[in-house]
Formats: C-alpha cells, structure tokens, sequence
C-alpha cells in the first residue's frame, strides 16, 4: 500500500484537534475522555486496544501490532492530561483547537497531544501498510504525567500492575527530534538524558515574641538569608555524559562564537567565566544540580515573631546524583541549623547514544532535512521516562516535528498560547514512520 502523506497530515491534525476539545486538565485529569476517543479510532481500523481506568475518570490504553518476535518490542508512549490554561489570556480559546497562520491553538497542542496523534497516525500507518515486523509496536496513551508521584494512575500504575504490556527494548516519549536555534544556527536535538526530581522544605526556627522588640533569633530573618545564599552561590559543576556529548556535537555542528562557547563549557573555570552574567539558564542547568526557592511561608499576624518560616525548593538533580547526595550540596550552601525535608523525589536517566536506533533517528532526521545536524541532549525537567525505567526500558525523547522561523518548540510548553504548525506535525510523522518501520520491519 501506498501512503499519502497529505493525507496523513490531515489525519494527524484531526486527531489533535479531537483531542485538544477534549478537556483532560489535570487536576482532575479525565483522560478516559482521550481514551475512549482513541479506542473509537483504533477499533475501527480493526485493532482492539486494552483499556485500564485506574481511578475513576483516569484512563490508561494500550495497543499493540504483533511481529515475529525475533527482535523486543519498540514503545511509543505518551500522556493524555495537560496543565491548567487561563483563556483570558489566549489570542484563541485554550480547547477550540483553532486552525490560523498555519498552526493548531490549544493546550496540548505541544505538551503533548500533538506528539500523541503522531504516534497514532503512525501505528495505523504500519497497520494498513501491511509492514512485516520482526518486534512488536506498542502504543500507550496514559494519564497524570503533568502531576505524578507514587501513588499516579498513569504510566507507573501500568509498570506496577501490568508490566508485560509495556515492556520492550526502548520507548519514544516527547521532548526530542526537533530542531531549535542556537545563536541563529539550527541543530536538531534527541533527548538521551533527563534531570531527576527532589523537592525539598526547609524549615528555620527561632525565638518568638512581640514585632515591637526585634531580635536577632528571628525565623524569617534565619530563611531568607538562606533562600539568598542559595540564589547567590548556587551549587557546584558538574559534567555527566549526556551533558558532554551535547557540547561536543554542537561545538562540532556549529560555527563561530558559539561553538567556542559549548567548548569553554567543558571545564568548571571556562563555565564560570560564561555564567557570570546569569546568561544560557539551560546551558547552566544541565551542567549543575539546580535548587530554585519557589514558595515561602511564614507568621500568622503581622504583629507575632513566628517561631518557624518555611521555603519550598524545586530540585534537579543530574544523572550520578540521588536525593541524599543532592540534599548535601544544598545543605553546604545554606547550612546545617535548618531542618530538611524530602517531599518528591525521582531518579535522573541517562541513555545511551551509541545505539543503532539512536543511529537511524540521527538518519531519518537527516534524510527529511539534509541540513539537519542532529546532536543528543539533556533534559533538564523530567518525563514518564523516569517510571518506564523501572522496567529496565530506556527511553528517547523522539517526537519529530520541524518548527518554523521565529518558534521555539521548548518555550510552548505550559504557556499560553500554546500551539503548534501544521506543515511540521505532518514533516514529523513521515521522520516517525521511517524510523520505527525501519527498526522493527
């Protein structure tokens, strides 16, 4: 059978579309909305996708193409819930799934039920082709990633209770396979590597008393001199493999100043020097544990001392750190005369890029665009990647889509006016489709 790849864009674009009108803002989630859409599509194609509600409204699906099983199965795998919007503050309605200048308006358009109706349009591809696989192709549509946590009823639902349906040799999820600007100059990245989570709070105590007769044992006073030093001095270098890669391959890919730059960026002195000014946030951030101070609580009435103020800190952690080590760098900031609590925390994952499927992805990305230079990346927020690798699966951020001049695909996520192009939505499903039937055929 031959494809019609205008026609598979469109196709792409109408699932979108469905699936953006379906509001699955999470909290509360809702995602048996999507499910039940996605399982309609599906069904009529004659696939018969496993559906799991694992609390009520949150849906999970999984379906599956059978291969010969001579090579593991490839996952694709992505989230049906999006983060809260404002539509005050949208140029077109956050759920309308508007179509002007070329692009699809809504939440989730980018983060990431554009990614899903790739993914879709994709697996029926392989389906009505009649490619002849030697590994399965799995496709998962699961709740909750924009919120998470142990007790989540999406993707670590599926890996606690129902592994063998999601088990394979590697899974594709969001966040990688498009191109971005570096100092006027394009690369397109694949995420090989992502932060982990540890959120922390910090808790100062003091001497209470009347706010008419000030002291020096003040709680407040203790926490933001603490919340400052962490702001001022942040947390020490460090170069992972992923981060390494990265700055090689693009120093390699690019010209002039900037290439200079990634270089100066292998050594803790040369990054110094860089960061001086607090420019290239990303760049610092995946060569440093991060700890951002993003909620303060303190006194009850502004006439009381309290006796306790309280900071929250979102941290980030590199692959090579766990919570215990990352809580020490923090504490050899602030100091010791705090109490510290772990109240989330999840492990960084690194993948490796020497791989023949990281191969064919760098392939692909190339064949559709011959100018591609194609570099691996580190994430410096966290996906479901972090769940499937309790499997033993790795995963690859590898959702192909070609931005247009003047979009940046990283800054859509969670903004308004999220939104994402047309012409690259379908330009990715055709780099998708020649990846996953070639690596499983």
């Amino acid at each position: 059978m031959t494809l019609n790849w205008d026609i598979l864009t469109q196709e792409t674009i109408r699932h979108l579309q469905s699936l953006i009108r379906l509001d699955t803002t999470n909290p509360p989630g809702h995602e048996m909305l999507a499910v039940e859409y996605l399982a309609q599509v599906l069904k009529a194609e004659g696939i018969q996708p496993i559906i799991f509600e694992s609390a009520p409204g949150r849906g999970n699906l999984i379906a599956r193409l059978k291969g010969t099983g001579e090579a593991a199965p490839l996952l694709l795998y992505g989230h049906t819930d999006v983060v809260p919007a404002e539509p005050q503050y949208w140029t077109h309605p956050p759920f309308a799934a508007d179509i002007a200048d070329g692009l699809v308006w809504g939440r989730g358009a980018v983060d990431m039920k554009g990614t899903v109706a790739q993914q879709l349009t994709v697996f029926l591809a392989l389906k009505r082709a009649g490619v002849p696989l030697k590994r399965d192709v799995i496709f998962a549509a699961t709740a909750d990633e924009e919120i998470g946590g142990e007790d989540s009823p999406g993707l670590l639902w599926l890996v606690k209770n129902h592994p063998d349906l999601i088990r394979a040799e590697f899974g594709l999820t969001e966040a990688g396979g498009y191109n971005r600007d570096f100092a006027g100059q394009q690369l397109y990245v694949i995420q090989v590597a992502e932060k982990g989570t540890c959120w922390i709070k910090i808790k100062a105590k003091g001497k209470p008393g009347h706010a008419s007769m000030p002291h020096t044992d003040n709680a407040v006073v203790h926490l933001a001199r603490a919340v400052d030093r962490l702001a001022t001095r942040r947390l020490p270098y460090h170069l992972c493999n992923a981060a390494s890669g990265f700055l090689d391959s693009a120093s390699a890919a690019l010209d002039g100043e900037m290439s200079a730059t990634l270089q100066q960026l292998k050594t803790p002195t040369g990054a110094a020097q860089i960061f001086t000014n607090g420019d290239y946030p990303e760049l610092y951030a995946m060569l440093h544990n991060t700890a951002t101070p993003t909620g303060l609580r303190a006194g009850v009435k502004t006439n009381v001392i309290p006796s306790t103020a309280e900071a929250t800190i979102d941290g980030r952690t590199l692959p090579g750190f766990d919570p215990e080590s990352f809580l020490a760098e923090v504490q050899s900031v602030i100091g010791e005369n705090f109490d510290y609590e772990i109240t989330n925390a999840s492990p960084p994952l690194e993948t490796r890029y020497d791989t023949p499927l990281y191969a064919l992805m760098a392939e692909k990305l190339k064949a559709h665009d011959p100018a591609a230079r194609v570099v691996p990346v580190l994430m410096v927020g966290a996906t479901d990647a972090k769940y499937l690798a309790r499997l033993g699966v790795p995963s690859y951020g590898f959702a192909p889509i070609q931005m247009p001049p003047g979009l940046d695909f990283s800054s859509l996520f969670h903004v308004h006016d999220e939104r994402a192009p047309i012409t690259g939505l379908g330009w990715g499903v055709r780099v998708l489709y020649d990846v996953v039937k070639e690596y499983c055929s």
